[in-house]
Protein backbone atom coordinates (compact mmCIF):
# COMPACT_ATOMS: atom_id res chain seq x y z
CA UNK A 1 0.00 0.00 0.00
CA UNK A 2 1.57 3.67 -1.17
CA UNK A 3 2.18 6.39 1.70
CA UNK A 4 -1.20 8.47 0.50
CA UNK A 5 -3.28 5.02 0.84
CA UNK A 6 -2.09 4.36 4.14
CA UNK A 7 -2.72 8.00 5.44
CA UNK A 8 -6.35 7.94 4.10
CA UNK A 9 -6.54 4.77 5.53
CA UNK A 10 -5.43 6.28 8.98
CA UNK A 11 -7.68 9.36 8.18
CA UNK A 12 -10.71 7.61 7.99
CA UNK A 13 -9.86 5.33 11.15
CA UNK A 14 -9.39 8.58 13.26
CA UNK A 15 -12.54 10.16 11.64
CA UNK A 16 -14.72 6.85 12.43
CA UNK A 17 -13.48 7.05 16.21
CA UNK A 18 -14.09 10.81 16.52
CA UNK A 19 -17.25 10.44 14.89
CA UNK A 20 -18.30 7.55 17.25
CA UNK A 21 -17.23 9.29 20.41
CA UNK A 22 -19.08 12.46 19.83
CA UNK A 23 -22.17 10.31 19.13
CA UNK A 24 -21.80 8.15 22.35
CA UNK A 25 -20.70 11.50 23.65
CA UNK A 26 -23.76 13.57 22.29
CA UNK A 27 -26.20 11.05 23.04
CA UNK A 28 -25.84 9.43 26.52
CA UNK A 29 -26.41 13.57 28.19
CA UNK A 30 -29.71 12.85 26.13
CA UNK A 31 -30.88 9.09 26.62
CA UNK A 32 -29.35 6.25 28.45
CA UNK A 33 -29.97 2.92 30.11
CA UNK A 34 -32.47 1.39 31.88
CA UNK A 35 -31.72 -0.44 35.62
CA UNK A 36 -34.85 -2.11 37.62
CA UNK A 37 -34.66 -4.26 41.06
CA UNK A 38 -37.25 -5.50 43.52
CA UNK A 39 -40.05 -7.73 42.77
CA UNK A 40 -40.42 -9.26 39.80
CA UNK A 41 -43.05 -11.93 39.98
CA UNK A 42 -44.79 -10.32 36.60
CA UNK A 43 -41.45 -9.52 34.50
CA UNK A 44 -42.03 -5.43 35.45
CA UNK A 45 -38.02 -5.35 35.83
CA UNK A 46 -37.38 -7.40 32.66
CA UNK A 47 -36.04 -4.33 31.01
CA UNK A 48 -35.86 -3.69 27.41
CA UNK A 49 -32.41 -3.09 25.62
CA UNK A 50 -31.04 0.01 24.73
CA UNK A 51 -29.51 2.99 25.10
CA UNK A 52 -32.56 5.80 24.09
CA UNK A 53 -34.30 5.95 27.07
CA UNK A 54 -35.60 9.68 28.76
CA UNK A 55 -37.61 8.68 31.28
CA UNK A 56 -39.03 5.82 33.03
CA UNK A 57 -42.18 5.02 36.17
CA UNK A 58 -43.63 1.98 37.92
CA UNK A 59 -46.95 0.82 38.37
CA UNK A 60 -48.05 -1.95 40.43
CA UNK A 61 -46.37 -4.59 38.61
CA UNK A 62 -45.79 -3.06 35.73
CA UNK A 63 -43.11 -0.61 34.14
CA UNK A 64 -43.45 2.12 31.25
CA UNK A 65 -40.57 4.49 29.63
CA UNK A 66 -40.55 7.33 27.13
CA UNK A 67 -37.51 6.66 24.56
CA UNK A 68 -35.86 9.52 22.73
CA UNK A 69 -38.12 9.41 19.54
CA UNK A 70 -40.85 10.33 21.95
CA UNK A 71 -42.14 6.71 21.44
CA UNK A 72 -43.25 4.62 24.50
CA UNK A 73 -42.37 0.97 25.95
CA UNK A 74 -43.98 -0.68 28.47
CA UNK A 75 -43.44 -4.44 30.43
CA UNK A 76 -44.36 -6.37 33.00
CA UNK A 77 -47.99 -7.48 34.44
CA UNK A 78 -50.91 -6.70 31.71
CA UNK A 79 -54.19 -7.76 33.61
CA UNK A 80 -55.53 -4.18 32.97
CA UNK A 81 -54.11 -4.04 29.57
CA UNK A 82 -51.19 -2.09 31.38
CA UNK A 83 -48.75 -2.56 28.87
CA UNK A 84 -50.89 -1.61 25.89
CA UNK A 85 -49.32 2.06 25.32
CA UNK A 86 -50.43 3.89 22.79
CA UNK A 87 -48.43 3.72 19.66
CA UNK A 88 -46.47 7.50 18.17
CA UNK A 89 -43.58 9.31 18.82
CA UNK A 90 -44.74 12.87 19.62
CA UNK A 91 -44.74 12.07 23.85
CA UNK A 92 -43.09 14.54 25.97
CA UNK A 93 -43.92 12.80 29.48
CA UNK A 94 -45.16 9.51 31.06
CA UNK A 95 -46.52 8.71 34.54
CA UNK A 96 -47.57 5.19 36.09
CA UNK A 97 -50.28 4.92 38.16
CA UNK A 98 -51.69 1.55 40.36
CA UNK A 99 -52.94 -0.15 36.90
CA UNK A 100 -53.24 2.61 34.94
CA UNK A 101 -50.96 5.14 32.68
CA UNK A 102 -50.81 8.55 31.19
CA UNK A 103 -48.37 9.86 28.52
CA UNK A 104 -48.55 13.77 27.73
CA UNK A 105 -48.27 14.68 23.77
CA UNK A 106 -45.98 17.24 22.38
CA UNK A 107 -49.16 19.33 21.36
CA UNK A 108 -50.13 19.32 25.55
CA UNK A 109 -52.78 16.95 25.23
CA UNK A 110 -53.25 13.93 27.53
CA UNK A 111 -53.33 10.07 26.37
CA UNK A 112 -54.59 7.29 29.15
CA UNK A 113 -54.41 3.36 28.96
CA UNK A 114 -55.09 0.68 31.56
CA UNK A 115 -57.66 -0.32 33.96
CA UNK A 116 -60.49 2.80 34.05
CA UNK A 117 -63.03 1.13 36.48
CA UNK A 118 -63.44 4.77 38.30
CA UNK A 119 -62.86 7.00 35.16
CA UNK A 120 -59.12 7.45 35.91
CA UNK A 121 -58.82 6.89 31.70
CA UNK A 122 -61.26 9.61 31.05
CA UNK A 123 -58.85 12.33 30.61
CA UNK A 124 -60.79 15.87 30.09
CA UNK A 125 -60.12 17.23 26.90
CA UNK A 126 -57.68 20.16 26.24
CA UNK A 127 -53.90 21.50 24.48
CA UNK A 128 -52.85 22.68 28.03
CA UNK A 129 -51.28 19.91 29.86
CA UNK A 130 -47.72 20.85 31.89
CA UNK A 131 -47.51 17.53 33.45
CA UNK A 132 -49.68 14.18 34.85
CA UNK A 133 -49.43 12.66 37.05
CA UNK A 134 -51.35 8.96 38.42
CA UNK A 135 -52.29 7.27 41.48
CA UNK A 136 -54.68 4.28 42.48
CA UNK A 137 -57.89 4.60 40.55
CA UNK A 138 -57.49 8.43 39.99
CA UNK A 139 -55.01 11.04 37.66
CA UNK A 140 -54.12 14.30 37.99
CA UNK A 141 -52.78 17.02 35.79
CA UNK A 142 -50.88 20.58 36.14
CA UNK A 143 -52.00 22.84 33.75
CA UNK A 144 -50.26 25.30 31.97
CA UNK A 145 -51.61 28.07 33.29
CA UNK A 146 -50.66 26.60 36.84
CA UNK A 147 -53.78 25.45 38.04
CA UNK A 148 -54.69 21.59 38.84
CA UNK A 149 -57.36 18.99 37.14
CA UNK A 150 -57.62 15.23 38.45
CA UNK A 151 -60.31 12.98 37.25
CA UNK A 152 -61.27 9.38 38.89
CA UNK A 153 -61.78 7.82 41.98
CA UNK A 154 -62.84 10.11 44.38
CA UNK A 155 -64.08 8.73 47.37
CA UNK A 156 -61.11 10.13 49.39
CA UNK A 157 -60.96 13.61 47.63
CA UNK A 158 -58.37 12.45 45.70
CA UNK A 159 -59.33 14.56 42.74
CA UNK A 160 -60.39 17.74 44.82
CA UNK A 161 -57.57 20.04 43.99
CA UNK A 162 -56.97 23.06 45.53
CA UNK A 163 -57.48 26.38 44.04
CA UNK A 164 -54.86 28.30 42.53
CA UNK A 165 -52.78 28.81 39.49
CA UNK A 166 -49.38 29.31 41.01
CA UNK A 167 -48.31 25.81 40.99
CA UNK A 168 -45.34 24.68 39.15
CA UNK A 169 -44.81 20.56 40.42
CA UNK A 170 -47.15 17.54 40.62
CA UNK A 171 -47.16 14.14 42.18
CA UNK A 172 -50.05 11.43 43.28
CA UNK A 173 -49.78 9.69 46.00
CA UNK A 174 -51.57 6.19 46.61
CA UNK A 175 -55.13 7.94 47.33
CA UNK A 176 -53.52 11.23 47.76
CA UNK A 177 -51.78 13.88 45.40
CA UNK A 178 -49.11 16.54 46.08
CA UNK A 179 -48.28 20.02 44.35
CA UNK A 180 -45.63 22.33 45.20
CA UNK A 181 -46.39 26.44 44.83
CA UNK A 182 -44.26 28.81 43.19
CA UNK A 183 -43.20 29.37 46.34
CA UNK A 184 -42.05 26.65 48.00
CA UNK A 185 -44.98 25.69 49.73
CA UNK A 186 -46.62 22.47 49.38
CA UNK A 187 -50.84 21.48 49.05
CA UNK A 188 -52.13 17.73 49.89
CA UNK A 189 -55.27 16.36 49.23
CA UNK A 190 -57.11 13.38 49.61
CA UNK A 191 -56.81 10.19 51.95
CA UNK A 192 -54.79 11.55 55.33
CA UNK A 193 -55.24 8.71 57.51
CA UNK A 194 -51.78 8.10 57.77
CA UNK A 195 -51.13 11.38 58.31
CA UNK A 196 -50.61 12.52 54.43
CA UNK A 197 -51.31 16.25 55.15
CA UNK A 198 -48.86 16.74 57.84
CA UNK A 199 -46.54 18.72 55.49
CA UNK A 200 -43.45 20.71 57.55
CA UNK A 201 -44.10 23.99 57.82
CA UNK A 202 -42.24 26.66 56.71
CA UNK A 203 -39.94 24.62 54.72
CA UNK A 204 -39.45 25.70 50.94
CA UNK A 205 -39.63 22.12 48.89
CA UNK A 206 -37.95 21.52 45.52
CA UNK A 207 -39.65 18.11 45.07
CA UNK A 208 -41.78 15.85 46.52
CA UNK A 209 -43.13 12.48 46.20
CA UNK A 210 -45.67 10.21 48.05
CA UNK A 211 -46.56 6.49 48.47
CA UNK A 212 -49.11 4.75 50.31
CA UNK A 213 -49.83 6.51 53.43
CA UNK A 214 -46.75 8.86 53.63
CA UNK A 215 -44.56 11.31 51.73
CA UNK A 216 -41.19 12.45 51.10
CA UNK A 217 -39.91 15.84 50.32
CA UNK A 218 -36.55 17.47 49.60
CA UNK A 219 -36.10 20.76 51.46
CA UNK A 220 -34.38 23.74 49.41
CA UNK A 221 -31.48 23.04 51.65
CA UNK A 222 -31.00 19.82 49.97
CA UNK A 223 -32.16 17.85 52.98
CA UNK A 224 -34.87 15.04 53.43
CA UNK A 225 -37.60 15.07 55.14
CA UNK A 226 -40.32 12.28 55.62
CA UNK A 227 -44.03 12.59 57.29
CA UNK A 228 -47.56 10.47 57.49
CA UNK A 229 -46.91 6.49 57.92
CA UNK A 230 -44.31 5.58 59.66
CA UNK A 231 -44.09 1.81 59.08
CA UNK A 232 -40.34 0.10 58.30
CA UNK A 233 -38.23 2.97 58.99
CA UNK A 234 -39.51 5.30 56.54
CA UNK A 235 -39.13 8.38 58.73
CA UNK A 236 -35.50 7.48 59.10
CA UNK A 237 -34.18 9.08 56.60
CA UNK A 238 -30.79 9.04 55.26
CA UNK A 239 -28.75 12.46 56.51
CA UNK A 240 -27.02 15.05 54.37
CA UNK A 241 -27.64 17.87 52.27
CA UNK A 242 -26.54 16.77 48.96
CA UNK A 243 -29.87 15.37 47.36
CA UNK A 244 -31.20 16.55 43.93
CA UNK A 245 -34.80 14.32 44.05
CA UNK A 246 -36.89 12.51 45.32
CA UNK A 247 -39.66 9.48 44.58
CA UNK A 248 -41.34 6.45 46.41
CA UNK A 249 -43.20 3.23 46.04
CA UNK A 250 -45.84 1.85 47.37
CA UNK A 251 -44.07 1.58 51.21
CA UNK A 252 -40.51 2.60 50.74
CA UNK A 253 -39.01 6.11 49.23
CA UNK A 254 -35.67 7.17 47.42
CA UNK A 255 -33.72 9.75 46.46
CA UNK A 256 -31.06 10.77 43.99
CA UNK A 257 -27.69 12.59 45.60
CA UNK A 258 -26.02 15.72 43.00
CA UNK A 259 -22.85 12.73 42.81
CA UNK A 260 -25.54 10.72 40.53
CA UNK A 261 -25.29 7.88 43.89
CA UNK A 262 -29.07 6.30 44.64
CA UNK A 263 -30.26 5.69 48.16
CA UNK A 264 -33.79 3.89 49.24
CA UNK A 265 -35.43 3.22 52.50
CA UNK A 266 -38.49 1.81 53.83
CA UNK A 267 -39.71 -1.88 53.49
CA UNK A 268 -37.46 -4.32 51.85
CA UNK A 269 -39.09 -7.19 51.66
CA UNK A 270 -38.73 -7.73 48.06
CA UNK A 271 -35.05 -6.13 47.82
CA UNK A 272 -36.41 -2.87 46.74
CA UNK A 273 -34.09 -0.57 48.71
CA UNK A 274 -31.10 -2.94 47.60
CA UNK A 275 -30.26 -0.43 45.08
CA UNK A 276 -27.16 -1.05 42.47
CA UNK A 277 -23.98 1.17 42.95
CA UNK A 278 -22.57 3.95 41.03
CA UNK A 279 -22.91 7.33 40.48
CA UNK A 280 -24.03 7.64 36.84
CA UNK A 281 -27.76 7.53 37.57
CA UNK A 282 -29.71 10.90 35.76
CA UNK A 283 -33.09 9.61 37.08
CA UNK A 284 -35.26 7.30 39.14
CA UNK A 285 -38.76 5.98 39.89
CA UNK A 286 -40.65 3.88 42.38
CA UNK A 287 -43.23 1.47 41.41
CA UNK A 288 -45.56 -1.08 43.91
CA UNK A 289 -42.27 -3.32 45.37
CA UNK A 290 -40.08 -2.09 42.80
CA UNK A 291 -37.98 0.15 41.43
CA UNK A 292 -36.43 1.63 38.41
CA UNK A 293 -33.34 4.21 37.17
CA UNK A 294 -32.21 5.47 34.32
CA UNK A 295 -28.25 6.11 33.68
CA UNK A 296 -25.49 6.50 31.48
CA UNK A 297 -22.16 5.55 31.27
CA UNK A 298 -19.26 6.02 33.87
CA UNK A 299 -18.20 9.62 33.03
CA UNK A 300 -14.19 8.12 33.50
CA UNK A 301 -15.49 6.03 30.60
CA UNK A 302 -16.53 8.26 28.27
CA UNK A 303 -14.22 11.37 29.07
CA UNK A 304 -11.18 8.37 28.49
CA UNK A 305 -12.88 8.04 25.14
CA UNK A 306 -13.37 11.27 23.67
CA UNK A 307 -9.50 12.01 25.14
CA UNK A 308 -8.69 9.41 23.07
CA UNK A 309 -10.26 10.62 20.24
CA UNK A 310 -8.81 13.51 20.39
CA UNK A 311 -5.29 12.27 20.81
CA UNK A 312 -5.29 10.57 17.75
CA UNK A 313 -6.77 13.41 15.96
CA UNK A 314 -3.70 15.74 17.07
CA UNK A 315 -1.51 13.29 16.17
CA UNK A 316 -2.72 12.97 12.75
CA UNK A 317 -2.43 16.17 12.20
CA UNK A 318 0.79 16.67 13.24
CA UNK A 319 1.82 13.75 10.88
CA UNK A 320 0.21 15.44 8.13
CA UNK A 321 2.43 18.81 8.58
CA UNK A 322 5.83 16.42 8.63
Amino acid sequence: MRNSQIRRARYAAFSAITLLAATLYSAQLQAGYLRAWGWNADGQTDLPPGADFIAVDGGATYSVALKQNGSLAAWGNNSYHETEIPGGNDFVAVAAGWLHGLALKRDRSVVAWGRNYSGEGDVPPGSDYAAIAAGIGFSLGLKQNGSLIGWGANDLGQIDVPVGDDFVALRAGGHNGLAIRRDGSVAVWGSNGSGQWDVPEGVKFLDVAAGIGFGVGLRDDGSLVEWGRDWWGLSEVPPGNDFVDVDAGADFAMARRADGSLVAWGYNGDGQTDVPPGNNFVAMAGGGSHALALYIPEPSTLASLCTAAVALILLHRRRRRK
